[in-house]
């Protein structure tokens, strides 16, 4: 287990700002269970729906942005765990771009590869591994998602979401996986010991022009588009 539980440049759970927060939050206090859950929860739901800079930026930085998407947000709740001993590991896939429809759009949708790069967290507990994914979409896009298309009671795929049930996804940890993405799936890289390790191998394939265009530009027209949806008041 102990690789499960190390510090990488990407996992960086003695910097600073991630063990004031620990300390802060007195996680390090509870019993398993509950360390889980409230890092789960804060990850969640602190820590915004949003695109960051890069997928392999370290989890110092997704929790100084206070956003992130499924490769960004998952890198900082790996960290949290480690850093208060619960054993975890990255399991990498690619996603069809159609469930980022709605929050890429135009061009930069059309501009997109057709499979990105994506990710979930798998940890142990009570001897068993459990997938996390439900943790990406903060609680707060979710309800507006929801009460956009409040008609659909089904599958969904759009907007971050990729799910066989939008109105009650399974996103609550209580000891389960949880999931809001897996829908999309379409392609298996297996598992790895970090993100350092997955990332090394298995990167967006982007030019560097479209790579500049997408940090510079596109990103920040997704996040707005985000931000659109979470703040609407309709």
């Amino acid at each position: 287990m102990t690789q499960y539980l190390q510090e990488t440049n990407m996992l960086n759970f003695r910097h600073s700002s991630i063990q004031r927060l620990i300390e802060e939050k007195q996680w390090a206090n509870e019993e398993r269970f509950h360390k889980i859950q409230k890092i789960y929860n804060f990850v969640r739901d602190e820590i915004a729906f949003g695109y960051n800079r890069d997928d392999t930026i370290a989890a110092s930085e997704v929790l100084r942005d206070g956003y992130g998407q499924c490769n960004t947000k998952g890198t900082l709740i790996m960290a949290l765990l480690r850093a208060v001993g619960i054993p975890c590991r990255i399991h990498g896939f690619t996603i069809d771009k159609q469930l980022q429809k709605g929050a890429m759009t135009g061009l930069i949708y059309k501009l997109a590869p057709q499979s990105i790069i994506h990710s979930w967290v798998e940890i142990q507990y009570e001897g068993q591994w459990y997938n996390l994914e439900g943790f990406i979409l903060d609680k707060d896009y979710l309800k507006k998602l929801q009460k956009k298309f409040s008609e659909n009671e089904g599958g969904f795929c759009g907007y971050g979401a990729a799910t066989d049930n939008l109105q009650n996804p399974q996103i609550e940890w209580n000891a389960n996986d949880t999931y809001i993405q897996k829908e999309g799936i379409n392609q298996d890289f297996g598992v790895f010991d970090s993100p350092d390790e997955f990332f090394a191998i298995h990167q967006q394939q982007l030019s560097p022009l479209r790579k500049w265009v997408y940090q510079n530009f596109g990103r920040k027209l997704m996040n707005r588009n985000v931000e659109k949806i979470r703040s609407h008041s309709g």
